[in-house]
């Protein structure tokens, strides 16, 4: 019994790790039934589709994607700042950060918009995504409604940056199965009545999280958080400077993030072909459930390690930094035995077209496992603000991923393997100084870059 009360002590002992635990608790449940859902798509579009055109959704999706990055932090800048006001209980400050913030993103996307619709058919699709020309007018259309869609997502994803300075992380897990739920259902239902459509599916897949975050904010603003309802008489845009000030960084550490990740499915699709992006997702979403997992306990500390730092809360932090050091190394455990029953797992989940080279499987689970190594650090540096060395370090990975990348598949002819290798290598560096960071910051001797 007395085991029992100091497992429940270490882990719900004081008000911010009660509170941070039983987010991950009811995060886990979440996730979990997220993860299913998730892995479920795979297989069902597949079934509707086929592995090109999957691939070349995948791909679509991926270079789409670039444009959400280009919001220049405004979500984590707000993350952040409102936190800030939240600690000191500034709810007129805070109100001021979130309907800026809004009124910001609202601009930037709706000129995004714009600007796409103007030089889209000026695009020829069919050559950016390595398929046939006669491909591309059907592609144009589709890539203005998803582009559309994914901008007015973009918006309405600020709810997320406000539900983590709230420190109600579960809200936001909650989210993101909801969207996938509805994605499978329609899928379900469209394979009975509609033969397999590529400009559905990239629909039904762009539109189901806007949907998600449409309800979501106007529940939320209506009674969880009525004090923080965006408002256009507390739009300010003289606070700009701090939200996008502290945002640029992130920004560039965005892009820098989407140039590691997305530009894969553009080396692949056109060294290999379509059916090698398909391979590589389907083995990137196996091999990385060790990051969805650790993501579930680490993103509810970002807020709560800038709470805990604000209040020089040192012990707290260093407490909660071995229990996320711990987690990690299970993790690192648990990725080893993916590792070792891949090729039944695969097989078992989407048959015998994808097989994931071996190399491919070596490789992303060394990926992985210096991921979950260098996460905490990384929350904890995010959650300071002190991201001036993570700027430079994002840069430099912009200017050497791709070229690795195309190095290691060309030159060396290692094969798709070569994409997440320069992922290994673009991402070692970081995890590395983020450890040397955070003891500085931590024991009081950060000094320079690593204090800003």
């Amino acid at each position: 019994m007395k085991y029992l009360d100091s497992i429940k002590g270490y882990f719900f002992g004081d008000q911010r790790s009660s509170r941070v635990t039983k987010n991950i608790l009811f995060s886990f449940f979440i996730k979990g039934y997220a993860m299913f859902i998730q892995f479920a798509l795979v297989p069902i579009t597949l079934e509707y589709l086929d592995k090109f055109h999957y691939g070349i959704w995948l791909v679509l999706a991926s270079i789409l994607e670039w444009f959400s990055y280009f919001d220049i932090g405004v979500g984590h800048g707000l993350r952040n700042k409102l936190s800030e006001a939240l600690a000191l209980n500034d709810f007129k400050l805070a109100k001021i950060f979130t309907s800026t913030a809004y009124a910001l993103s609202t601009i930037i996307f709706s000129g995004f918009i714009f600007i796409f619709a103007i030089i889209n058919p000026f695009l020829d699709w069919g050559a950016i995504l390595n398929v046939s020309p006669n491909e591309s007018a059907e592609l144009g259309e589709m890539a203005f409604f998803v582009f559309a869609f994914f901008c007015i997502r973009f918006i309405l994803n600020l709810i997320t940056s406000i539900i983590y300075a709230k420190q109600d992380p579960a809200i936001r897990n909650f989210m993101g199965p909801l969207g996938s739920t509805i994605s499978l259902v329609a899928i379900v239902l469209l394979s009975k009545y509609v033969s397999g459509s590529l400009f559905w599916i990239a629909l039904i897949f762009s539109g189901s999280p806007l949907l998600v975050f449409l309800v979501t904010s106007l529940v939320l603003f209506s009674t969880r958080y009525k004090a923080l309802k965006p408002n256009i008489k507390f739009v300010d845009f003289s606070y700009s400077g701090k939200l996008v000030g502290l945002g640029v960084g992130f920004f560039i550490i965005q892009v820098s993030m989407l140039i590691l990740f997305s530009s894969a499915n553009i080396i692949l699709t056109q060294l290999y072909g379509p059916e090698e992006v398909a391979v590589y997702n389907i083995a990137y979403k196996y091999f990385t459930i060790g990051i969805l997992i650790n993501g579930i306990v680490t993103l509810p500390y970002w807020s709560s390690f800038t709470e805990a730092y604000f209040k020089n809360d040192v012990e707290w932090i260093k407490t909660s930094m071995k229990k996320l050091n711990l987690i990690s190394l299970l993790l690192i455990g648990g990725q080893i035995i993916l590792l070792l029953l891949a090729d039944k797992i695969v097989y078992l989940w989407v048959g015998e077209d994808v097989t994931i080279p071996f190399l491919m499987k070596i490789v992303l689970t060394l990926y992985v496992s210096i991921h979950l190594l260098a996460v905490p650090y990384n929350i904890f540096i995010n959650g300071v603000s002190k991201i001036r060395l993570q700027l430079y370090v994002a840069l430099i990975s912009i200017v050497v991923t791709i070229p690795l990348a195309l190095f290691f598949c060309k030159t060396l002819n290692i094969g798709p393997s070569g994409v997440v290798l320069a992922m290994v290598c673009s991402t070692l560096p970081g995890g590395i100084l983020w450890w040397i960071q955070y003891h500085k910051l931590i024991d009081g001797k950060a000094t320079g870059i690593w204090d800003v």
